[in-house]
């Protein structure tokens, strides 16, 4: 949803950068700077920077660059809408929604109103767990081996008997009975008025990305029915569209999510250090899940429980994950049945062996199928190797279809050409495909020489653009010398191009340009991540990796002769490029602007 600008803006400015990223990084005062150990990649000494002056932040190690909204979209895995709305509310700025302000207003009010009850009601709950009301639930949950600090963490609590006492505890809150009814917590009828739905359970808080309660799973103590009962989905709850544990897992910094079915599995697997664990709310997986986790990683690893229901969510879920182009992998839980069970039995030691033993996904798939199939009978194995032909189409990327098709081929003893005939085949009538057919054909080789080469040339190009458009940032009286020779069109790709508009818009008017608010400007994170590196590119230049907290003092001279090297390096490789098909009188310029460029006096 669209944001205007200048609420943007406003959320950034009143957004101090270094108390933001110190939630997070340890950070130290060097110089005019801080620093800290980079969140982004292993480092033994702190090359990670942050410009409070600038509002940015900048590692000299791997480069990863930007303002606040890219440190949270990268850290957090926050779209830039996200990343903007979460600070908002950070720093108390309403964003108005749609073209009302007034009716955004009420929206945004009545959102707040019912994560409040919610907010209650997790408390009420959580208190509860811990008197004596609560005894049955806390003995419950130590009897499942949880520690006290597993219990805090995930905010477990406990609804008592009484169904009407966390409604009078509500409405003594000041809750009105509608809100305790529309967040899913209460139900109104003629013989009872209001009563709880959830009553003797030990309460699971569900939380969104951002830690706020959104809904409740409740686990019934004794033999009541259902025994998980889930809240019903309202205006703030999607089963759909969350997952149990994301708010933790998606900061474990893991390779791999590992996706299971109950609460008490992803519980259990996080108190034994597997933070990496989420499961779906009482719902079969779903393709907005997958996508939800493919912001995080492409990597998820299938701990469903190893009876047959579970091997029948665990093929579906490899399909959708398939679908959104990630990688599943299947671990075996035998001889137990679910992650808990087996982390209590044999260890976390064996788990993590059991994750690094998981089974390839499709692999797994072309098992489960073998068994409908008598593979002793030559019919039988015939339509078994069909089959297989056909899960091939599924694959889109030719790469990959290719390399799954040789080790299938090898793994069952059938011939690759025969096998790839088949997938031919059925490829044709539309088999696995979405409206178009397989391509077979193999794309030559590039020579490995002309590779480097082309990756040299790109990477110093890279250095000469972003130190040009930094130079020109920092030094506005280059600008005005070079203004009439250089342009957004001179850079080589769109992305530059964007940059090097906004900028040249800002110099032209002789506005102040704001680094921060500067790449705010762009949603994309990768456009961000090369603005904060263009903004951080003669400080890279001057001071490599030393990691030294103060700016570099300024050499005209040095600033004047670097200037000029990497100007004509850009407008250089503008012409080469517009040489090949552009008209005459426009190459002619452009050779008469170089002349120009080399004669100038800085």
């Amino acid at each position: 949803m669209y944001i205007p600008d200048e609420i943007v803006d406003e959320v950034l400015r009143r957004c101090n950068i270094v108390d933001l990223i110190s939630g997070y990084v340890s950070l130290q005062k060097k110089g005019s700077n801080w620093f800290g150990l980079c969140p982004f990649h292993n480092e033994k000494t702190g090359s990670f920077s942050v410009s409070e002056s600038r509002q940015m932040f900048h590692c000299f190690g791997c480069g990863v660059s930007g303002s606040a909204y890219t440190f949270l979209m990268k850290y957090e895995n926050f779209t830039f809408p996200e990343a903007v709305r979460f600070l908002a509310e950070k720093e108390g700025v309403v964003i108005p929604e749609g073209e009302n302000p007034e009716e955004a207003r009420k929206k945004e009010s009545r959102r707040k109103q019912l994560l409040d009850v919610l907010y209650d009601a997790e408390l009420y709950s959580y208190n509860c767990l811990r008197n004596p009301r609560g005894e049955q639930g806390l003995s419950y949950l130590r009897g499942r081996q949880l520690t006290d600090e597993t219990i805090k963490h995930f905010g477990l609590g406990y609804a008592p008997k009484n169904s009407k006492e966390v409604i009078g505890y509500l409405k003594s809150k000041g809750h009105s009975d509608e809100n305790i009814i529309a967040v899913g917590l209460g139900e109104f009828s003629e013989k009872y008025g209001m009563s709880g739905k959830f009553w003797n359970r030990v309460m699971f808080p569900i939380q969104d990305v951002n830690h706020r309660v959104i809904g409740f799973g409740g686990r019934v103590m004794g033999e009541g029915e259902p025994k998980y009962l889930n809240s019903q989905e309202t205006e703030i709850f999607n089963k759909r569209n969350q997952l149990f544990g994301l708010n933790w897992a998606r900061t474990s910094r893991k390779k791999e999510m590992i996706l299971c079915e109950g609460y008490m599995d992803v519980i259990s697997m996080h108190q034994a250090g597997f933070t990496q664990a989420v499961a779906s709310l009482g719902t079969a997986f779903t393709e907005q899940q997958a996508k939800l986790i493919s912001r995080y990683t492409k990597q998820v690893v299938l701990a469903y429980d190893s009876d047959e229901a579970g091997i029948k969510a665990a093929l579906r879920a490899i399909g959708i994950l398939r679908a959104e182009k990630m990688y599943a992998k299947v671990m075996s839980m035998r001889p137990h049945k679910d992650p808990d069970e087996f982390i209590k039995a044999l260890g976390q030691e064996e788990f993590q062996k059991r994750i690094d033993e998981a089974e390839n996904g499709f692999y797994f798939e072309i098992r489960m199928l073998e068994r409908g199939f008598d593979l002793s009978d030559p019919d039988g194995k015939t339509q078994f190797h069909n089959e297989i032909a056909k899960k091939l189409c599924t694959f889109e990327d030719e790469l990959q279809r290719e390399n799954y098709l040789n080790a299938i081929a090898e793994k069952y003893v059938i011939r690759a050409d025969i096998l790839k005939d088949a997938v031919k085949r059925y490829a044709a009538s539309g088999v696995g495909t979405k409206e178009k057919q397989i391509d077979f054909s193999v794309p030559k080789p590039l020579a490995s020489a002309k590779m480097r080469k082309d990756q040299l040339k790109e990477e110093k190009y890279k250095r000469s653009a972003n130190l040009l458009l930094a130079m020109l940032w920092q030094m506005p009286e280059f600008y005005q010398a070079v203004r009439d020779y250089i342009g957004p069109k001179d850079f080589q790709t769109e992305e530059y191009q964007q940059i090097a508009e906004l900028l040249f818009q800002k110099l032209e008017a002789g506005e102040k340009v704001e680094p921060a608010l500067m790449i705010s400007r762009f949603e994309e994170e990768h456009l961000q991540q090369l603005a904060g590196e263009i903004f951080s590119a003669r400080e890279e230049a001057m001071l490599g990796l030393s990691g030294e907290g103060e700016d570099p003092a300024p050499d005209k001279e040095t600033d004047r002769k670097v200037f000029k090297e990497v100007l004509l390096f850009v407008k250089s490789t503008a012409y080469e490029k517009l040489a090949e098909d552009a008209p005459l009188a426009e190459v002619v310029k452009y050779q008469k602007d170089i002349e120009q460029l080399k004669k100038l006096k800085l």
